[in-house]
């Protein structure tokens, strides 16, 4: 599933291409997505100029000229491709199943094999407070964002701080890949518990999840399977995991021994039904 990273990097294209721009045709080619479209969805967007796109947590976010809000969320395998004005465009492929034109002539494709994500209509003055997003912590990349902030969310929580750093409502955001990178660079044990972790461990995680978030969304995010960038590019920060799907591999920096051929190295463990992937020796 596209995590903060790749959907920042998803709106910074987005963003791009189509604010200022006007949406000229809209085409919806199924009823549905993980839900219904609501009733008069095309014709909300149609004519409407897009004044900017952003991101909350994992959901993108279009801000248009009356007042109405583009609410959606790429799930599993969603993606969104932009083709430049004067392009030859393609026949729509089996699961594009929103099709948008602007009034320079470019198209915005968004194409979802799986169907898990999501297009809803909000008003930019409540979005805010929409049933998807109103329970989200605060973004990591923001001031918000603080060791103080993030103890308060993890006080008494007996789950391990795996499991608590992916609550959208502790910090919003984050997903598999990006916390199992975060906790090894703030040699935090993904099994310890989050009550457990102490003012210390907590001060090296913030900076940790905000500088694994930064360098992923300047590598254009990780492409692991269905994700791309809105102009077709991969993400490449995938070639820079420490430990993410690397298990029994040695980690950078550390002499847990699998170099040598030891059963060490990078481990691997299901919690809450993800995969998790650690040093043991360096992550306590």
């Amino acid at each position: 599933m596209p995590e903060l990273p790749e959907v920042e990097t998803v709106c910074r294209g987005l963003a791009a291409a189509l604010e200022g721009r006007r949406l000229t045709g809209v085409e919806v080619r199924r009823p549905d997505l993980r839900i219904p479209f609501p009733p008069g969805f095309a014709a909300a967007l149609q004519g409407r100029r897009v004044l900017r796109i952003r991101r909350r947590g994992k959901y993108f976010i279009w801000e248009l000229d009356d007042g109405t809000a583009l609410l959606g969320h790429l799930g599993m395998s969603g993606s969104m491709t932009i083709r430049a004005p004067g392009t030859n465009f393609p026949p729509p492929a089996p699961h594009d199943h929103v099709i948008l034109t602007t009034d320079d002539g470019a198209q915005v494709s968004y194409h979802d094999p799986r169907r898990f994500g999501l297009m809803t209509l909000s008003t930019v003055a409540g979005v805010e407070d929409h049933p998807l997003l109103a329970a989200m912590g605060p973004e990591p990349l923001s001031d918000a964002f603080t060791p103080a902030v993030l103890a308060a969310a993890l006080k008494g929580k007996q789950t391990p701080i795996k499991s608590a750093l992916l609550d959208q409502g502790a910090v919003a955001g984050l997903g598999n890949i990006y916390v199992c990178e975060a906790l090894f660079r703030a040699r935090v044990s993904p099994r310890r518990l989050a009550d457990n972790v102490g003012r210390r461990k907590v001060e090296a995680l913030v900076p940790a999840i905000k500088s694994v978030l930064t360098e992923a969304i300047a590598s254009g995010g990780s492409s692991l399977r269905d994700y791309r960038q809105a102009t077709g590019e991969l993400g490449y920060f995938q070639h820079t995991f420490a430990v993410y799907d690397r298990e029994g591999q040695p980690c950078p920096g550390c002499d847990c021994g699998a170099a040598e051929g030891q059963a060490n190295g990078i481990q691997r463990i299901v919690q809450a039904g993800r995969s998790t992937f650690f040093c043991a020796k360096r992550q306590r």
